[in-house]
């Protein structure tokens, strides 16, 4: 069992579990004794790293983190002569991982230049291969499902009312060209959970790959967008089309309270970080429709949620 995508999860039993230790953090203290999980990062984080070691600890796990390119050999994925600056390759790697530790957790990360490449999820793909491991993606080259475990999560706990929430994940401005990971995977897991009227909204030239926005519709016109919209994720990210470019885009994307009149009192998420009036206005960010703290802290409560499952089906 490994925790990659949607495809690796019942949704609604994920976010009842994770709302369970939400309100219980240290009833499976004794589920992950004698267990350890080892967290490998291919580039920076820390909601993600942070949160992943607090879940895994109160589960009685013990952790291990390693910083691949700061702290160990530059790693061979492509079958090649090893005549260039990589010193060991993940075939040989993997499987000492996979003798160390119960699960391993990888953080990878796309590179924007080759979009077969990226696509092809080649990186975690072999770590599955070759680790012979449960493996939990902390963020891969196309998705990042604990954060969108978390994201379910903060809708399904933030709405009351007896109809389905519109949901609108809006493109946001940036200063550089950002991969498409948590924009794919919240499109995969809102149309997966099924019990949300969604929308897209961005630019010409922006449009996510359609295998994960599939089921939601897609505009180019962001106030039609934010009409009566319950909850406003908002998130940059590059073009798919002519990959890892940005394409000018001449209207304005920022969100603003005065746009945000146009939803229906809507709460606004972002995974974070973010980065202020630039992405996202500080006006929002400050105002009482973010709930984007609310949504980090449920990093957690996903994250123990899908550990504690992985670690059950060890256990069998």
């Amino acid at each position: 069992m490994n925790f990659l995508s949607v495809n690796d999860a019942s949704v609604d039993e994920l976010i009842a579990l994770a709302q369970h230790y939400k309100a219980h953090p240290l009833t499976d203290k004794q589920l992950g004794e004698n267990k350890t999980l080892g967290m490998l990062f291919l580039n920076p984080s820390m909601r993600t790293r942070l949160s992943t070691q607090i879940a895994a600890r109160n589960l009685g796990m013990e952790v291990i983190v390693f910083n691949v390119g700061a702290e160990g050999w530059a790693l061979e994925f492509d079958d090649v002569a090893m005549n260039g600056n990589r010193s060991e390759h993940i075939k040989d790697a993997a499987p000492v991982l996979g003798r160390y530790f119960d699960i391993l957790a990888i953080r990878t990360f796309p590179s924007l230049q080759n979009r077969e490449e990226d696509y092809s999820e080649q990186y975690i793909n072999q770590f599955v291969k070759y680790g012979n491991i449960p493996v939990v993606s902390l963020e891969s080259g196309t998705l990042h499902p604990l954060q969108s475990a978390a994201d379910v999560m903060t809708i399904a706990e933030t709405f009351k009312e007896k109809r389905k929430p519109k949901i609108a994940l809006t493109w946001a401005p940036h200063v550089k060209p950002l991969p498409h990971c948590v924009s794919n995977s919240f499109a995969q897991w809102i149309n997966r959970w099924g019990k949300a009227d969604f929308v897209i909204a961005n630019p010409e030239g922006y449009d996510l790959k359609e295998e994960f926005t599939q089921g939601a519709s897609v505009l180019h016109s962001q106030d039609e967008a934010l009409k009566n919209a319950d909850y406003v994720y908002v998130k940059n990210w590059c073009s798919y089309e002519t990959y890892g470019a940005m394409p000018e885009v001449k209207s304005d994307w920022l969100l603003t309270l005065e746009k945000l009149k146009l939803t229906n009192n809507g709460k606004v998420m972002h995974c974070l970080p973010v980065r202020r009036d630039v992405e996202l206005s500080a006006e929002v960010l400050d105002s009482a429709s973010s709930i984007v703290a609310s949504e980090a802290g449920n990093r957690v409560w996903a994250t123990q949620a899908v550990l504690s499952q992985l670690l059950r089906s060890i256990k069998k």
